[in-house]
């Protein structure tokens, strides 16, 4: 299920490392820690790491598998086309291209 398998303690150490790309969080920006918000149960609310370089970023969820609102399993009234996930690839592209 891509449940990130390590204690709180040592993603706070990953964080310290600048090693931590992404991470389900509170409208307060705390690390969410609980079901739905955190649906893995990953420690610290993890959800993505890159690599020292910064070359390499993996992540979970998967935003590519829900891009069309059709998709979602819970759609509220008055969403687009797209969902919320679709504004990840819409802005690599434009860090990508400067626009």
């Amino acid at each position: 299920e891509g449940r990130f398998q390590h204690t709180e303690d040592e993603v706070v150490g990953l964080a310290q490392d600048g090693l931590v790309s992404m991470q389900y969080s509170q409208a307060d920006g705390s690390p969410e820690r609980t079901y739905p918000g955190n649906p893995n149960g990953s420690a610290g609310g993890l959800a993505g790491l890159t690599s020292e370089d910064g070359r390499v970023t993996i992540m979970m969820p998967h935003p590519e598998r829900v891009v069309l609102d059709s998709q979602l399993s819970y759609r509220p009234s008055g969403t687009t086309r797209s969902t919320p996930w679709m504004a990840l690839f819409d802005n690599a592209w434009r860090f990508v291209t400067g626009y």
